[in-house]
């Protein structure tokens, strides 16, 4: 994850990384260069303290996607689709997790499923209902966005957050995000630097950002928003329950009401399409 901070020595300039770049001109809508998709990008540059600490996870063109961790014995599928897992009157200190999800080349992947699952404030997790359960599609550019609340404790564990990650078609990346200065980081045999998020005050409680690279090959001079070919769907169609598509020579049933993203192809959208 991309971090830096004002270093009290003026002759030291914090690391400017490719992954960076890409993401301001992700964010700000513009193109690419198609230089930049070439050279090593660290995901994450310097920690808090102004120290150099290890990439999480470097992209550097084939090799080094974000670590895996086990699942642990809580998940939970067929979770709500949701981007906030807060609920009235929901205690704990307010936390938005933001980031990309990128493949091999450093390339935003869209339509990314990505299901999160944690600890409420008193470190319990809701093993009957799906309370802290939830999941979601990454944006066009590659983008998410997480409401939720700092996680509890509970005996054995640093806080973490639980998280699967699915490029469309593509396997399963399980893993746990963890925060910076937690005490319990030391004596946590599972717990892995490379995950640390970059965490920071803010918005009335907490911010912090991650950045996820998939073990996904891509072309590196390839655009992302090149819509795919191969019958009646298309990207930016809004498509009602029950309208039905052809792709790649099949004809698809759509199960509920959206707007077709890049990655959200019939085949790779079970949740969304059925063959007819």
């Amino acid at each position: 994850m991309d971090s830096q901070t004002n270093s009290p020595d003026p002759s030291r300039t914090p690391l400017v990384s490719r992954k960076t770049v890409l993401r301001a001109a992700l964010a700000a809508g513009a193109a690419v260069p198609l230089a930049m998709t070439s050279a090593p990008a660290l995901a994450r540059t310097f920690a808090e303290t102004g120290t150099p600490v290890e990439v999480t996870p470097a992209c550097d063109d084939g090799d080094d996607p974000t670590p895996s961790q086990i699942e642990g014995p809580y998940f939970k599928p067929n979770s709500p689709q949701r981007t906030s897992l807060l609920e009235a009157g929901t205690p704990g200190t307010r936390l938005t997790l933001t980031g990309y999800v990128f493949g091999l080349a450093c390339r935003p992947i869209s339509g990314a499923l990505m299901d999160f699952w944690q600890a409420d404030t008193n470190g319990a997790y809701d093993n009957t209902g799906f309370r802290f359960r939830g999941h979601q599609y990454t944006a066009s550019n590659g983008t998410f966005t997480l409401t939720t609340i700092v996680p509890g404790l509970y005996p054995g564990r640093t806080r973490h957050l639980h998280v699967k990650v699915q490029a469309p078609g593509r396997p399963v990346l399980t893993t746990q995000l963890y925060f910076p200065n937690e005490p319990r980081n030391n004596t946590d045999s599972i717990y892995d630097p490379r995950l640390l998020m970059a965490v920071r005050d803010g918005g009335g409680g907490r911010e912090a950002s991650f950045d996820f690279v998939l073990d996904v090959p891509q072309d590196p001079g390839g655009d992302p928003s090149d819509p795919p070919t191969g019958g009646t769907w298309a990207v930016g169609t809004a498509y009602g329950t029950g309208a039905t598509v052809t792709y790649g020579g099949r004809t698809y049933r759509c199960l509920q009401g959206h707007t077709a993203q890049p990655g959200w192809e019939p085949p790779n959208a079970p949740a969304l399409w059925q063959l007819a």
